[in-house]
């Protein structure tokens, strides 16, 4: 009887499949430890401090994750190019995992090896994807490896500290992350918000801005430059202020009043509210009205990880042939993610004296959200194309 090499099974045909499934679990596992840990209940010896372990593994854990599915996949509508998959693709993921699991073994490896392993995946990832970019000459997304190389460098400056190598550059490496995931998140939506809208709304023509597009990164660019070097006060507001008015008007440009129908589309679209939030909530931080975490956690909690979420139920509908509908299940599943937002960033500001309550219930949120999107995919991810054609 022949054996299947399990990287001959669907779950690696294709990069969305196999990092979307470990995007999944590892957002339930991490916040089930963090609260664990956060309680007290659960003390374990760590490479990380806790607060950086959570923001690491947040970050380079799950929306890199996210992150390395989605640019795996589109990779080969960009370019026509086989894209990495199999025993490859599963070497990619071994890397991703093992990131997540060395840093439980300080004082029984070095230290300098748990960094290596860690901060491999990024260049490795950045230039698995560059291959096909440079074989066809698609300079212009190059873009996306400059983005991953940014990342790369953001975590290995929280390296740098932990290893004794500088000071106080794990802070600055975790804003720098968050800030190239926000730009990220903003260079991807002018793709791919008018294009979803039109597939997602028949008879729909959804009218490009391309000066209005620069502008929303560009503004956003800015706010990010200034927090890094460390400018606050009416400089940081003003700029903010701009940031969030023109991103407004861009999503305004896209905004169709039939998106409500479709949940698939209307998770985008508050996706981004977040991050306009975010951007306002920053303005009001700088004069102390709100605390800058609140600002973090609005780009974090609700940019970041409603777009995700968004994102990988649409394009793992769109690219195992099925329907671009979302279930009952996945619907509930978008409302969760946006009550862990509400909860974790806005609640808190109109009853601070509840926080604790706030929290606790933002993480029963999160933790229903990915249980359910994993519930669903999972099957999806792991199974062939309903059509019959590769992927």
């Amino acid at each position: 009887m022949k054996i299947q090499n399990i990287f001959d099974y669907p779950l690696f045909s294709l990069g969305f499949r196999v990092f979307f499934a470990l995007a999944g679990l590892s957002a339930l596992i991490l916040i089930v430890l963090w609260n664990a840990i956060v309680k007290g209940e659960l003390s374990a010896d760590n490479y990380f401090a806790n607060n950086s372990w959570h923001a690491h593994e947040m970050l380079l854990g799950y929306s890199v994750a996210v992150i390395a599915g989605f640019l795996l996949t589109v990779v080969k509508n960009w370019t026509g190019r086989p894209p990495l998959t199999g025993d490859q693709l599963g070497g990619l993921c071994l890397l991703w995992l093992y990131g997540r699991i060395v840093p439980f073994y300080a004082g029984l490896l070095p230290d300098v090896l748990i960094a290596l392993i860690d901060f491999a995946f990024l260049p490795v990832l950045a230039f698995q994807i560059s291959k096909p970019i440079m074989q066809v000459k698609q300079f212009r997304n190059l873009i996306f490896i400059a983005i991953l190389l940014l990342l790369a460098l953001g975590n290995g400056l929280m390296h740098a500290e932990i290893l004794g190598l500088v000071k106080n550059s794990a802070g600055f490496g975790v804003e720098l992350i968050v800030a190239t995931i926000i730009i990220l998140i903003l260079v991807i939506a002018g793709r791919v918000f008018p294009f979803f809208t039109e597939r997602g709304l028949s008879g729909t023509l959804i009218i490009r801005n391309p000066l209005l597009d620069g502008l929303a990164i560009a503004s956003a660019a800015l706010v990010f430059v200034m927090q890094l070097a460390d400018i606050s006060g009416a400089f940081l507001a003003i700029a903010a202020v701009i940031a969030a008015l023109i991103n407004g008007a861009r999503l305004s440009g896209w905004y169709v009043r039939r998106i409500w129908y479709v949940p698939l589309l209307w998770i985008l679209y508050i996706g981004y509210g977040w991050i306009i939030a975010g951007f306002v909530l920053t303005a009001l931080s700088a004069y102390s009205l709100v605390l800058p975490s609140l600002a973090l956690h609005a780009f974090t909690v609700g940019g970041i990880a409603v777009l995700t979420l968004g994102m990988m139920a649409r394009v793992s509908l769109g690219h195992t042939g099925r329907i671009l509908k979302a279930s009952n299940a996945i619907a509930i599943a978008f409302v969760l993610i946006n009550l862990t937002a509400l909860f974790r960033v806005l609640l808190p500001i109109v009853i601070p004296d509840w926080y604790s309550i706030l929290l606790y219930v933002s993480t029963l949120c999160w933790l229903a959200a990915f249980a359910l999107f994993v519930f669903v995919y999972a099957p999806i991810l792991a199974s062939s194309r309903i059509d019959g054609q590769e992927g």
